[in-house]
């Protein structure tokens, strides 16, 4: 574990260009999904899967960071870490926090076995203010997975709501050779558990083998199930489905995908502004070598205010705290705009709408270098009607790489586009009409390689770019 103040640590990596500066992640070493997110005497808690001995995965502890605002956080010590001889030896995995009659209460998945292939739902709470987590003597509070799943590895990241004054618990899990499930439990008191029956069960071959990370939650007059699918290998992804729930069983008539980038094992609340928050882990794109070179892996996405629109999509935006780290502002309107612009750094918040020709791709072009040669391509093709984020690298011997992660993204008749894209040292949020979003991390990014430049001029119709402070102190 670094010895280093984290304020030390934190100014020393500030000089990577690849390094977010107004993203949440830890000092140095590895995060990934956040956790126990729950807001306590007007603060946010920030919990997070987090290594805190090195920058791969390994060795899951959950860190903890506090903020009065999401956006400026600080760090407090490590919350949880493995017990030997506990049913969480082998790590914290993910979970959630309540307010259990004042108490705060995080429950978690605990793991043992050589293979993490022994996995619990486990419980901790504080009496002083939390800072420092007393674990349940009687832990796990569930302690196998339900017999018609067929297996006992998969079963994790608990998700707990109360109605009335009953706590429900959906857990991740899978059945085997059937597809991703999430089992439904109930308790009067959160320590004594009964399992009910799969709250929803996935079709193997359609949405993947095993279902992590649910978000279970009532949003207007309808429920959203949000789950992370994880597909065997480190192909997964996020996806929704909105219905109804009623004498404990869900209906969904909708389907849809969340995020079709980096943004993985998102986590929701419900803020003292009745907004339902998430957050998401934003996954690294570069190799383990790399990151371990860097020293830190992982970033936490901004956090998105959640609504549903007329046809049952899930709509997200940016906190709207978040313009209060706007800064230098430059405006364009319709044909204002031909030359590249030389933008001031690799921090950008941009909002952009065009009004698409039949057939002429439109977008915006990032972290350009000046000949343009070197560049990420945000860009709309109303042709196909999709959604793309694509990476152009010249090589060595006159080779240019191209990688292109082409979505669907279909506009209704007489729609704009509209283009929110939050751009972070590597990292790139881009949310498309409110409904679309596709995360992305790019790499290498040479300190001059900070023009941007726009796809389909003709089609733009409003550009409007802020530079973005830090949130750290300098």
């Amino acid at each position: 574990m670094a010895t280093e103040p984290a304020l030390a640590i934190r100014q020393r990596l500030a000089s990577d260009h690849h390094r977010p500066r107004y993203h949440f992640q830890p000092p140095c070493n590895w995060m990934n999904d956040p956790n126990g997110l729950i807001q306590w005497n007007g603060q946010y808690h920030l919990f997070y899967q987090h290594n805190p001995n090195g920058p791969l995965w390994a060795d899951m502890h959950w860190g903890h960071a506090v903020s009065d605002d999401l956006l400026h956080w600080t760090d407090w010590p490590v919350a949880l870490a493995p017990t030997s001889g506990g049913p969480d030896e082998r790590g914290i995995f993910s979970g959630c926090a309540v307010d259990h009659a004042g108490t705060p209460t995080l429950i978690y998945t605990g793991t043992r076995g050589e293979h993490y292939d022994i996995q619990t739902q486990c419980i901790a709470t504080s009496d002083d203010g939390l800072l420092t987590w007393r674990k349940y003597p009687g832990n796990p509070v569930i302690d196998r997975v339900p017999a018609e799943a067929g297996q006992t590895r998969d079963f994790r990241d608990p998700f707990v709501w109360q109605e009335g004054d009953t706590w429900y618990m959906v857990v991740g899990s899978r059945i085997q050779d059937v597809g991703g499930a999430v089992f439904l439990y109930r308790s009067a008191d959160l320590y004594h558990w009964e399992y009910l029956h799969p709250l929803l069960t996935g079709d193997i071959r359609r949405n993947g083998i095993t279902w992590e990370c649910p978000n279970f939650f009532k949003l207007g007059d309808q429920w959203v199930l949000i789950i992370s699918s994880h597909m065997g290998t480190y192909t997964a992804s996020v996806i929704y489905f909105v219905g109804t729930y009623e004498n404990h069983r869900f209906t969904p008539h909708y389907e849809g995908v969340l995020d079709y980038g980096t943004l993985y094992a998102p986590l929701t609340l419900v803020d003292s502004q009745n907004r339902r928050l998430l957050f998401g882990w934003l996954r690294e794109d570069r190799s383990l070598a790399e990151q371990q070179a860097a020293g830190w892996s992982g970033v936490q996405s901004i956090p998105r205010v959640l609504t549903l629109d007329d046809h049952s999509r899930l709509n997200m935006s940016p906190i709207p705290e978040l313009a209060t780290l706007r800064g230098q502002h430059t405006h364009y309107g319709s044909g204002t705009m031909a030359a590249p612009l030389a933008v001031g750094g690799l921090a950008l918040d941009l909002e952009a709408t065009f009004e698409p020709a039949a057939t002429e791709p439109c977008g915006l072009s990032l972290a350009c270098s000046a000949d343009g040669n070197k560049r990420t391509d945000i860009v709309y093709d109303p042709a196909t009607g999709q959604l793309a984020v694509r990476k152009i690298t010249p090589e060595l011997f006159d080779i240019t790489t191209t990688q292109i992660r082409a979505v669907p993204h279909p506009l209704a008749a007489g729609e704009a586009l509209h283009l929110r894209i939050l751009l972070d040292g590597s990292v790139i949020e881009v949310i498309a009409n409110h409904r679309t979003s596709l995360t992305s991390r790019i790499y290498p990014l040479p300190t001059d390689d900070t023009h941007l430049r726009v796809i389909g001029g003709q089609a733009l119709h409003a550009l409007d770019i802020w530079e973005m402070s830090s949130i750290w102190p300098v």
